[in-house]
């Protein structure tokens, strides 16, 4: 009986501790919107498949070559958060994180792109800048590596932070509401895991 109940509290705290890790790592408030097994909060822009491949969600089968960039487009709509993302880029990728997008009109000039471009030949919005509204100096690279991606935007209010470094902290206004898009351009994409903290 002794050897039954020492078996039973050691899954306890077996289980304990692992409810506790899973606490540590997504904390409160956070919502998983990808985690590398479903892409159940994403819509395709329908210009390429996407699919999962080893934990990571990637984009083939482009359907238009005159189209350069496709979309994945997150269901739902969000006004103030933070967001997290990890994602892995060749060294000639061109990718970004969009937000407070419509839909049916995403682009640099109507959402704000968090931008992923270690080649962009203007480098001040390049790699880990808001593209039109927040330089980065100096830039850093993203190629052949796993990074980080941690997006506040509260009201006015946008910071970008890059593998733990602030590089962009503004205020603007342009854009208040709207979805999440993941850019699959040139090169090389992929996001193995994206959270969202609504505030």
């Amino acid at each position: 009986m002794k050897y039954w109940l020492s078996v039973a509290a050691s899954l306890l705290i077996a289980g304990f501790a692992v409810l506790q890790q899973a606490s540590a790592q997504s904390g409160p408030g956070w919502i998983t919107l990808f985690d590398g097994k479903n892409l159940d909060q994403w819509e395709g822009d329908g210009s390429a498949t996407f699919k999962i491949e080893d934990g990571s969600v990637i984009a083939t089968d482009k359907k238009d070559p005159k189209k350069v960039a496709s979309y994945l487009i997150s269901k739902n709509s969000y006004k103030n958060f933070q967001l997290r993302a990890e994602f892995w880029v060749s060294d000639d990728a061109n990718s970004g994180i969009f937000i407070r997008c419509n839909p049916k009109a995403i682009g640099a000039k109507t959402c704000y792109e968090f931008n992923i471009f270690d080649k962009r030949p203007d480098p001040t919005y390049g790699t880990a800048s808001i593209v039109y509204i927040g330089e980065v100096n100096p830039m850093p690279k993203a190629g052949s590596k796993w990074s980080t991606m941690e997006i506040t935007a509260d009201k006015r209010h946008l910071v970008l932070v890059f593998d733990g470094k602030t590089t962009v902290d503004v205020r603007n206004g342009l854009f208040d509401e709207g979805h999440i898009a993941l850019q699959f351009g040139v090169g090389t994409v992929k996001f193995r895991r994206v959270e969202i903290k609504p505030l």
